[in-house]
This record gives C-alpha cells, structure tokens and sequence, in this order.
C-alpha cells in the first residue's frame, strides 16, 4: 500500500513549516512511499512527522529533517551524492529522487541489508547500499557533488572534506555528543561555489555555514565520537 495523497501531502505542509522552500526537495517528499521504510508494525504511524524505531537501536529520521538536508546539499540531477547512515534507505531514495546517483553508507550490517532490500521494492536504480565507517566516506565512487550525514559529529571528518568534488556540499550536524548541535554546511573551493579556485588540497579553506538547531544521535567511526553502537 502506497501512502495516500493526503497523508504525503502532510508531510509536505510539515517539511514547508519547517521552512523547506525547494520545489523539488517538496514534491521528492510527497512522493516517497515512507511507510516502505519502516517495521510494519508501525506502518499506521509512517506518515507522522517524526522518527520511528527500524531496529539496532536506530530511527527513521523525521520526513521534515530529511527535507531540510536535501535542500541545504542544493542538489542538481547529474550530482553524484554519498549519504552516510543508510538506517532505513527513505533518505536515500529521496536524495535520489533529486540527484543522479546516491551511494548510501551503514555501519550496521543488518540495517544496511534491510534499506538493500526496501530500496529494491522501488525499482529504482543508481542507490548503492555498502557497508563501513561512513567517516572514512567511500572512496571507490568518490569524487561527490554533495554529503549528506545523519548523524552528529564533534567536527566534520576529513575524508568527507576530501572526497568532495570543486564546488562540493559537506551537510552534517555539529556539536556535542548529547546536547546542542547545529546543521552545517560546508563547500569545497570550486567553479560552483562562487568563489573559483580549489585544488583539493587538505589546507584549501572550506566555506562554513551554520544553518539551524539540530539534534541527531552520535556519529560514531574513526572521525566522529569513539563508541560501537
């Protein structure tokens, strides 16, 4: 069963509550069938604005945080997106509903399988599901036009930065483990950026920016906070 027409355009008028503007990061948003994504036994529960239990201890993410970072990548239908935190695969498929082609990193075996396994279900190719420290990023489809995290760093890791394309976004919470986090993001020197120039050097100046209030669980990995779970 696909999400009604109402149900979907709930979420819509949610995510444009929350100050989503972009027509296509909306119309991805009222066109994912969310309920997929999650365990049936919260099926009735898909279409509320809010995280729902997948299982490994993790969430499917607000439908309207998930359009929020959509639209601070500034997403183009060529790019070439890497998400880090698969969970269920619902923000995979929207990134792919607005990019070219989306490779989706899950530190969790099982969770990484189950979003293979819902992606499958919507025919859709060009979203490839792997398995890792999403902090080391993925370098065999890297360089990207935008990363998406979802999930809180102390700083932003460095092979995220470098694996970005000239003109590339980093999106990803910043901030404490538990506590205030700010959504963040961060641009590659690049013909895209307005700035020009860029070599892809570790000492290139980043462009920073700090967009809203965040709170997201801990990114854990080499490059985040130390922990296994």
């Amino acid at each position: 069963m696909r999400g009604s027409t109402r149900q979907l355009s709930d979420l819509v008028d949610q995510a444009r509550r929350y100050g989503v503007r972009d027509e296509a990061v909306l119309e991805a948003i009222g066109r994912v069938p969310r309920q997929r994504f999650v365990p049936r036994r919260f099926a009735s529960a898909a279409y509320d604005d809010g995280p729902l239990p997948i299982g490994e201890g993790q969430t499917i993410s607000q439908p309207a945080m998930v359009a929020m970072m959509a639209e601070a990548a500034r997403l183009s239908p060529h790019d070439c997106v890497l998400e880090v935190g698969a969970g269920s695969g619902y923000g995979a498929l929207v990134l792919r509903a607005l990019a070219g082609r989306v490779v989706t990193i899950e530190r969790r075996p099982a969770l990484a399988e189950k979003a293979r396994a819902a992606l499958a279900t919507q025919g859709l190719g060009d979203v490839t599901v792997v398995v890792g420290d999403g902090t080391l990023g993925w370098p065999e489809e890297a360089p990207y036009d935008a990363i998406v995290v979802t999930a809180a760093g102390p700083a932003p890791p460095t092979p995220l930065l470098e694996q970005l394309a000239p003109g590339g976004r980093l999106v990803i919470p910043i901030g404490p483990r538990y506590g205030h986090q700010h959504l963040m993001r961060y641009t590659r020197p690049g013909p895209h950026d307005g700035r020009g120039g860029g070599n892809g050097s570790p000492g290139e100046e980043y462009r920073e920016e700090r967009l809203t209030p965040v709170r997201f669980v801990p990114l854990l990995g080499a490059h985040g906070f130390p922990g296994s779970k």
